[in-house]
């Protein structure tokens, strides 16, 4: 039940629709937005319009991008025939936090999940074949998170990858079993990525 009313209890609402966000944080960062100066508010919510406005996802590896393509597909002295195919784009930021890595990347835009009906076509993976023949790629690496759904995704793709003579690659060990990319330490990620193994049939 609503306790306050008008844009304060429309904030809150709002707030409380946020992940990771409940009705006690939802209140407490509302009545903070209350406090602050006008301009400091102002400036929080033209940064929210500006990302809605002008960021997207860039058409080749589905990264978030400013512009046509993102700054990684942009970037000429990235590997070309490398490219790491992790979830979400918050895992590239991982993955470039290691240094170990000068590919390009792939965004499937979530893991195999038949109980939350995500299957192979909810997922970037018609566009991660696309891209292959066409930009000369050699080596497929399977960054994806190692808990349930993230190993399916990987067993899924490097059985559909593998007779086409590509290198398919996934992350060694070191990463903790159940955990997301985007909390493992740049240590541990960095050992993954240099200990990566060629995928068994």
């Amino acid at each position: 039940m609503a306790v306050f009313s008008g844009p304060l209890q429309t904030l809150i609402d709002e707030m409380g629709r946020l992940p990771g966000i409940g009705p006690k944080s939802a209140q407490r960062i509302t009545f903070h937005l209350l406090k602050v100066a006008p301009e400091d508010a102002m400036r929080l919510a033209e940064a929210i319009i500006a990302v809605k406005e002008r960021i997207t996802l860039c058409p080749r590896c589905f990264n978030v991008a400013e512009g046509e393509l993102c700054a990684i597909c942009r970037d000429d002295r990235r590997d070309g025939t490398s490219v790491c195919v992790v979830e979400d784009p918050r895992d590239i930021v991982s993955v470039e936090k290691t240094g170990e890595f000068r590919g390009r990347y792939h965004v499937l835009q979530g893991a195999l999940n038949p109980i939350e009906g995500i299957g192979p076509e909810q997922l970037r993976i018609r566009e991660l074949l696309a891209r292959l023949d066409p930009e000369g790629i050699t080596e497929v690496i399977l960054c994806t998170n190692p808990n349930l759904e993230g190993e399916a995704t990987a067993m899924w793709l490097a059985r559909m990858l593998k007779p086409m003579g590509l290198t398919v690659t996934r992350i060694a060990s070191g990463l903790p079993v159940g955990g997301d990319l985007e909390y493992a330490d740049e240590l541990t990620l960095g050992r993954a990525l240099e200990g990566r193994r060629e995928v068994a049939d």
